[in-house]
């Protein structure tokens, strides 16, 4: 029946088990029996710790164990319990201790938080009881006494409390009774109690069946054989000099060091006296670590403590004297750490890879650092290695934050290679590094730059459409996108038209493309800007300079100015018979529209009536009379002049210039403008208007000179510019003057005569002035009525009054002659040159 109200007991403490244990300083703690199924609830940690379930997930929940140690519960991310992982054995984890208790940190990041989980392991009747034999051999006296005892080694059951065992039934017989010694704080042992005595003559021996039941429910059992032996009297059990002995062990220690040595004494002699030594009942473990010399006591290391395994061993020794009487004694041995476990370093979350904007005070990892040593050999230091931009910070506990500590430069370093030492406090210290990989992550801080900020280029002028003119380059650092660059124009004008109109360039590889054909005489350079911009968001660009310049090519051919082109007018210069050699008879004035050596002009004559008779200025366009004039000489000279520019391929014009050598008109033979083709009823009519015009303009003007002449006062002569008064008609349209390299860069002054064809008024330009030619106190000055005409004031010789008569008559008959009115004009001429003659 007491049996029965045991068993209940046990049963009611066993359904009680799991409970809920908070510690003041915030730690949570649960009890859980061994044994249970896996994914079994043990509590929920998300309602005992008052955080939201939901939250384990995103905090990246997690239970954190020491290297090598089995992970026996988890954590459901779903619902915040914490649950069985794997099967609890408490035998396996604690043996005999009484209290087994798993400890586990609960992390919780963003922001870090550490609970400390315990968990009570309790014990169910998982195991049966076992004897260390099968048979116990005992060897008693008949002589003796009734009530003598006789130690058995009792039953080892691996549970505890209840479930250990709790009772010993030893089976009906005459002689012996048995009785378990259970008392708490005491040695647990069973004796054999002898009821009566016994008699070696009707007995020699007696077999009796001890079973030992345990207090489970339902309780188990085990049986063993108790052979008794009847001999004559052993009345003395070797006794311990100690009951218990505490030794201490350095983990450190080698094999076959003697930890302890145990003595037990036995007053009686011979066989009855001798004592042996011998373990009691141990796990396989211990009996690997340690070995007993059964004749001296001497408890030997056979084997390697650990402190970092177990601390602490206990060990049972039994002295036993021949006949078999035993006495039990304790050896408690005390593991003494040394420090022979280096720190570990054990990274557990990293922000991978950072961002190079990322502000310094960043929090970019969690390091946690474990030393399985104890007291001082567990204190730790941690430092990182080398010049990084980043540090270390104590958080809780062994967790270290690593932080960045300054700014991040991708282009710079992209990757770091971050080592953390740990160094312990012990002597000596240990230390332990680990290296672990970072990189930084690219952001759109670094816009293009350019080779150059500004270019040059230089196109020939009539380039085909789409002809490459210059690649620009900008770089960027960025990666990817961020630094792919793509190339563009910036929108303006040129002379008011896009320069879209003109330049295009390729985005990807910045090569700039001429969209059209350029005219060096319509422009000579541009400008534009070329922005750079990479694909990061937001993009970023930067601008440059691209200069290109229009080169000259030899495109145009030259342009006579003077003489006028043939079709327009025929012009005849005069030349005095009287020229000397080295006179200047006339000059080819020409223009090129191109520049540089493109317009550098040379004259020459290609073909004349009498080549030896005059010459050609090469580069001055003026012909001059080569030898003296002869009378063999023919009147009419023609000449025709080649004018080229100094280009490649050089291009050339052609002009034609008439000379009438002769000293009087009234030499001259009747002239026809080659070109000009007569209509006599018109003509007939402009000459007699102009006749009378003339006629009536000299009287005017013979009256004037009389008045002039009586006044007796000089007149000035009456010269033109040197300078020759170009019609702008003869200018080529696209005419300018290209950095100083012009044709027209040079004036002269020359005598005037009047041409031959006086129908176009032009003039005609025999002999060059020079300083010398000016008389000693000359005055050359412009006249204020004509830009054109230059007065000439001497105190010398001065022209006659009628020579400039005869002057203006002849202009007046100079024409186009015609039947009708050829003895008109003749009769004028003598008429009036009669008058001059006889003033």
């Amino acid at each position: 029946m007491e049996y029965l109200v045991f068993s209940a007991r046990c049963f009611l403490f066993g359904v009680t088990s799991i409970l809920l244990l908070s510690t003041v300083n915030g730690d949570v703690r649960y009890s859980v029996p061994e044994e249970r199924k896996t994914g079994s609830v043990i509590g929920n940690l998300a309602k005992d710790l008052g955080i939201n379930a939901k939250m384990f997930s995103v905090r990246k929940a997690r239970l954190d164990v020491d290297d090598g140690s089995k992970r026996y519960c988890d954590i459901d991310m779903n619902t915040g319990s914490l649950t069985v992982a794997e099967r609890i054995d408490r035998e396996e984890l604690c043996g005999f201790l009484t209290d087994c208790v798993l400890q586990y940190e609960l992390i919780l990041e963003n922001p870090l938080e550490l609970h400390r989980i315990k968990i009570d392991i309790t014990d169910i009747n998982d195991n049966s009881p076992a004897f260390a034999n099968d048979v116990v051999e005992l060897e008693i006296r008949e002589s003796a006494d009734k009530g003598a005892r006789y130690a058995v080694n009792e039953a080892h059951d691996a549970d505890i409390g209840v479930n250990a065992v709790q009772s010993y039934k030893l089976q009906n017989n005459p002689y012996f009774s048995f009785i378990f010694h259970n008392k708490p704080g005491q040695e647990k042992y069973g004796e054999l109690v002898l009821e009566k005595e016994l008699d070696r003559e009707q007995e020699q021996e007696v077999r009796l069946l001890l079973t030992a039941v345990d207090g489970g429910n339902p309780p188990k059992s085990a049986s063993i054989v108790i052979h008794v032996t009847v001999l004559d009297a052993n009345d003395n059990s070797p006794v311990f000099n100690q009951p218990v002995y505490k030794v201490s062990l350095r983990e450190d220690s080698p094999v076959g060091t003697t930890v302890a040595t145990v003595t037990a004494t036995d007053a009686d002699e011979g066989a009855n006296g001798h004592v042996t030594y011998q373990f009691g009942h141990l796990s396989g473990d211990v009996l690997k670590l340690f070995a007993l010399d059964s004749e001296t006591g001497n408890l030997i290391l056979s084997g390697n403590v650990d402190y970092e395994k177990q601390t602490s061993y206990e060990l049972r020794i039994q002295a036993k004297d021949g006949p078999g009487l035993a006495s039990f004694a304790k050896i408690i041995i005390e593991v003494i750490d040394v420090n022979d476990n280096a720190p570990t370093i054990h990274l557990k979350s990293l922000s991978n890879p950072v961002p190079e904007d990322t502000p310094p005070g960043t929090e970019v990892g969690i390091i946690n650092v474990q030393d399985k040593d104890s007291e001082k050999n567990r204190q730790i230091r941690c430092s990182i290695q080398g010049h990084v931009p980043f540090t270390l910070t104590p958080s809780i506990k062994n967790y270290f934050s690593l932080s960045t500590s300054g700014p991040l430069d991708r282009e710079h370093t992209s990757e770091y290679n971050i080592t953390i030492t740990a160094v312990d406090e012990g002597s000596p210290p240990l230390s332990s590094s680990k290296t672990f990989h970072l990189s930084v992550s690219d952001v759109n801080d670094n816009p293009p730059v350019f080779d150059e900020q500004s270019y040059s280029a230089y196109v020939a002028e009539n380039n085909k459409a789409g002809t490459s003119i210059c690649s620009v380059t900008a770089r960027d650092p960025d990666w990817r996108q961020n630094g792919t660059v793509l190339y563009s124009l910036l929108p303006s004008e040129v002379n008011g038209v896009p320069v879209s109109s003109f330049l295009s360039i390729n985005a990807d590889t910045g090569v700039i493309h001429a969209v059209r054909s350029f005219d060096y005489e319509q422009f000579r350079s541009l400008k534009v800007q070329v922005v750079s911009r990479d694909n990061g968001s937001p993009p970023l660009s930067s601008n440059a300079t691209v200069s290109v310049f229009i080169t000259d090519e030899n495109d145009n051919s030259p342009q006579i100015l003077y003489p006028a082109p043939e079709g327009k007018s025929l012009m005849t210069e005069m030349v005095p018979k009287a020229a000397l050699s080295g006179s200047l008879v006339s000059k080819v004035i020409a223009v090129d529209a191109d520049s540089g050596q493109n317009a550098w002009l040379s004259y020459r004559i290609v073909k004349s009536t009498d080549p030896g008779l005059f010459s050609m200025g090469v580069h001055s366009g003026e012909i001059r009379v080569q030898r003296d004039i002869s009378e063999s000489d023919s009147m009419k000279q023609n000449l025709v002049i080649s004018v080229r520019d100094n280009g490649q391929p050089p291009l050339s014009a052609t002009c034609s210039v008439y000379l009438l050598i002769s000293d009087n008109l009234a030499e001259v033979p009747e002239l026809k403008d080659m070109t000009y083709e007569e209509k006599s009823s018109k003509l007939t009519s402009y000459l007699i208007i102009a006749l009378v015009s003339v006629s009536t303009f000299f009287l005017t003007f013979i009256i004037l000179i009389l008045a002039v002449r009586f006044c007796r006062r000089r007149k000035p002569r009456l010269l033109f510019d040197g300078a020759v008064a170009i019609p702008s008609a003869y200018l080529p349209p696209n005419y300018a003057e290209v950095e100083g390299a012009g044709t027209l860069r040079s004036s002269y002054n020359y005598d005037a005569y009047l041409t031959t064809g006086s129908h176009t008024s032009d003039f005609k330009f025999i002999r060059s002035y020079n300083d010398s030619t000016l008389p000693a106190g000359g005055t050359l000055r412009k006249s204020p009525d004509d830009s054109n005409i230059i007065t000439f004031s001497d105190a010398g010789e001065a022209l006659e009054v009628r020579n400039y008569i005869y002057t203006f008559v002849l202009l007046s008959l100079v024409g186009h002659f015609s039947t009708e009115l050829i003895f008109l004009k003749i009769y004028l001429f003598i008429f009036i040159t009669t008058i001059l003659n006889h003033i």
